[in-house]
């Protein structure tokens, strides 16, 4: 079932998408999800995302709380890259890079959306010069609940060679509010990382995190790893940076004791931005309560971060007449 639940005076409406295992309330400004509603092992219903009271502060804010992140996820170095022999300059937004989209990126757009069976369909036009990126970029995002899981398919084409990498930026915490993530448990398919520097931008190395606080390849109480003395734990204040996956699926668990609930992100994607939420300030969220550093984490799949300036042939160019077709999903689960 999907149904309009609230309009709003500026063309922002609610959404909810509900079955027997899972009910998710999204937004068509910045197709950002603002509740998941799961039931935990006592069969309690809990919300298992931060988020704000209003879409006000959706709007002012600058955390990305469950939002749709693009054109281009995470930092782009300088805010500046060459594609086909054209040097394109972008917003400085974050220290000396470009973070996510720029200024007025995917998360502050109002998507159009249609309800197409059991699908929620978002649909954005992004015009070629927009934010400064080339190319009028044909996107959508569409939403679906199959059985236990929230669903995620992004779709893309656009008028000239450009850049684009999506993911969705939601803060996870299975206890059901806004509390330190170091209780909960996680597993990462992944035997390398990516280090960043001293602003968060991706270096360009890739290492092994074998005997490191980065392995993650059983499933580790994250308080035995972010605590550990690691310069790039220091850099980051925590977890924010790439893993790069070594299986095709499920390749993300987060579980919590307390509850019982189980989190398994599985992606087409090769990697995910494991961010610990290191710089949440305090700032009140649902029900008037505070979200802290390391109230939540983010499971952000996507392409390599900075990926135009990082790799040889860099995954985020989307060429003319090629589709950018990437789906993740969210499956949750009592253990």
């Amino acid at each position: 079932m999907i149904e309009i639940i609230k309009q709003l005076d500026n063309h922002i409406d609610y959404l909810r998408l509900k079955n027997e295992h899972l009910e998710v309330v999204v937004t068509n400004y910045g197709c950002t999800i603002l509740n998941v509603f799961v039931k935990d092992k006592n069969n309690q219903i809990q919300d298992v995302v931060l988020g704000y009271e209003t879409i006000e502060e959706y709007q002012n804010y600058d955390a990305y709380l469950g939002a749709l992140v693009g054109r281009v996820a995470n930092r782009i170095g300088k805010g500046t890259f060459t594609l086909n022999g054209k040097t394109y300059q972008l917003a400085i937004n974050n220290g000396p890079n470009c973070l996510h989209g720029g200024i007025k990126g995917f998360s502050y757009q109002v998507f159009d959306y249609e309800i197409k069976d059991d699908q929620l369909i978002f649909h954005y036009v992004s015009e070629d010069g927009e934010e400064n990126f080339p190319g009028r970029l044909d996107f959508y995002a569409i939403y679906q609940l199959i059985e236990d899981r929230l669903v995620i398919r992004y779709q893309a084409t656009t008028s000239q060679d450009t850049l684009i990498n999506i993911t969705n930026h939601s803060y996870f915490n299975l206890s059901g509010h806004p509390c330190n993530i170091d209780q909960h448990y996680l597993c990462i398919h992944s035997d390398h990382f990516a280090p960043v520097d001293g602003d968060g931008l991706t270096t360009g190395d890739i290492v092994s995190s074998k005997g490191t606080p980065f392995d993650f390849t059983k499933e580790k109480q994250i308080k035995e790893q972010i605590y550990q003395d690691h310069e790039q734990l220091a850099l980051a204040r925590g977890f924010d940076h790439p893993f790069i996956f070594n299986q095709k699926e499920n390749q993300v668990i987060l579980y919590c004791q307390e509850t019982g609930i189980e989190l398994t992100v599985s992606t087409s994607l090769p990697q995910a931005q494991i961010y610990s939420a290191n710089y949440l300030d305090g700032r009140l969220g649902k029900h008037g309560k505070p979200m802290k550093e390391r109230d939540a984490i983010c499971i952000e799949t996507q392409n390599m971060p900075d990926s135009i300036h990082n790799e040889k042939q860099p995954t985020v160019i989307l060429k003319k007449g090629d589709t950018y077709d990437e789906v993740t999903s969210y499956q949750f689960k009592v253990r």
